[in-house]
């Protein structure tokens, strides 16, 4: 007989998506058969987390589920809430690290930013400067490191969740009556830590190099 998918995520009926989402990615994280190699325990249940969270997630699916339970499911798109194999269960685990920390199951990574103006000094002889002529100039720039992806981690190894906030990415403290959520200053938020920085990037997604980039002077310039 199936548990209650519920009570599989540990959340309440009337949890919130964030809720939801947050209990799948602390189960999906414990279970990830990549932590458990050969551990069939684990793998079962990494499977019955993703099968909870594909139905609990979808607003129309779960109102079914919680008006009729499991039989409910059965005639509305089956494949969705049984999966085929285990690259069903990894597209579920996907989106969830893709919403939370924008990786596949990698980490946030590195995000190119727009580059600020850049400024930079070129010499030219006075024939150069009338004539006009075409200097090739190297400028530095951040690039996505090649050997961790711009995960941050080192390959072969996975965020581990936060033991300060348990991936909710917030703590929260008593004063009185009041129950004060503040972000979790050891993930920063993120809900998880990286123990295994990347060697290549120390942990930060990101590498120097440099760029060579062509100018063409036209004739007649003086400045800027």
């Amino acid at each position: 007989m199936k548990r209650d998918y519920y009570d599989i995520l540990g959340v309440s009926r009337n949890a919130t998506q964030e809720e939801i989402k947050s209990a799948y990615r602390r189960l999906a994280l414990k279970y990830h058969p990549d932590r458990n190699p050969g551990d069939k325990e684990a793998e079962e249940k990494f499977k019955e987390a993703a099968e909870a969270y594909e139905v609990l997630r979808d607003p129309e699916k779960r109102a079914i589920y919680d008006q009729y339970g499991h039989a409910g499911l059965e005639g509305y798109g089956r494949p969705s809430t049984h999966f085929r194999d285990f690259d069903d269960i990894f597209s579920t685990f996907s989106e969830i690290f893709d919403e939370f920390f924008g990786f596949g199951p990698r980490r946030k990574g590195y995000v190119p930013e727009a580059g600020a103006d850049l400024r930079y000094q070129l010499e030219l002889s006075f024939e150069e400067a009338i004539s006009g002529t075409e200097k090739w100039i190297e400028i530095p720039k951040k690039a996505t490191c090649p050997f961790c992806d711009g995960s941050g981690i080192q390959p072969g190894y996975q965020p581990e969740i936060c033991p300060s906030c348990q991936g909710r990415g917030q703590v929260y403290r008593s004063h009185g009556f009041l129950r004060i959520a503040t972000t979790c200053p050891r993930c920063q938020g993120e809900g998880y830590i990286i123990t295994h920085p990347c060697n290549k990037c120390q942990g930060k997604g990101w590498v120097k190099e440099k760029k060579k980039v062509k100018i063409v002077v036209p004739p007649g310039v003086d400045t800027g």
